[in-house]
């Protein structure tokens, strides 16, 4: 028997993106079918047309599922989405797809196999990256704080390209407490010094021009996420 992946998309206010993201990866998916795969679009309050778009495609395609939060939070988005689901490994990656898809394949055999997390990077020596310098300086700043305060060894904290197993989300997730962007590296923080098995896995990546992700904020958001943690300390696993 297949194991069941699902992939989910969080989104907000992408309408103009979803369906060449949505038929970009269906068509990706239908020719490799080592597992059993579904799709959820996770929208975050999205107040354009995200919501009949997203409709649309879940009427066309019967793999396609969407769900909608009335709040903001790509965290929030996959917090929901993640512990709703019954499928044996659990998956995200950013609407744009910016990171190639022929690594799908590699992150979901990594938590099929010896692994409890799989996550994409960009900063490690074989990745292949196309972006503004400002950006790179931003990330590799933020990765080697993360490095100095929590002796870390995963590469890349906040690529938006992981997989995860059920098993290791349902211990991991319910301690998270941010619902924004910091979610991706208080995930990995918590699997780290918890004993769960990461795997890095470099990837090619192309910088969405027109993503809105607004990054010196979102920074900003991330080192008072690592101060709470440094200073609160990781949340310990329920045994």
């Amino acid at each position: 028997m297949k194991l069941t992946v699902t992939i989910v998309i969080p989104v907000y206010n992408e309408e103009a993106d979803l369906p060449n993201c949505i038929g970009t990866l269906l068509a990706f998916l239908s020719e490799n079918n080592t597992y059993e795969w579904s799709i959820v679009i996770a929208d975050n309050a999205s107040v354009d047309n995200t919501r009949a778009v997203s409709e649309a495609l879940c009427r066309k395609h019967s793999s396609v599922d969407y769900l909608y939060l009335p709040e903001k939070g790509r965290g929030r988005a996959l917090r929901l989405a993640w512990l709703r689901s019954d499928s044996d490994i659990l998956c995200y990656m950013d609407v744009d797809l910016s990171t190639d898809l022929r690594h799908l394949p590699e992150i979901i055999d990594a938590v099929a196999g010896d692994y409890d997390i799989a996550v994409g990077s960009r900063l490690s020596k074989e990745s292949d990256v196309k972006r503004s310098l400002r950006r790179e300086i931003i990330s590799q700043s933020y990765n080697l704080i993360i490095k100095t305060l929590f002796f870390t060894k995963f590469p890349d904290a906040q690529c938006g390209f992981k997989a995860i197993t059920t098993g290791a989300a349902r211990q991991i997730v319910p301690l998270i407490k941010n619902n924004y962007w910091f979610f991706d590296t208080e995930l990995l923080l918590i699997a780290a010094k918890r004993g769960f098995r990461v795997r890095s896995i470099p990837v090619k990546w192309d910088e969405d021009p027109s993503s809105s992700v607004r990054v010196l904020s979102t920074a900003l958001e991330d080192i008072k996420g690592l101060l709470r943690l440094r200073i609160g300390g990781i949340p310990r696993i329920d045994s």
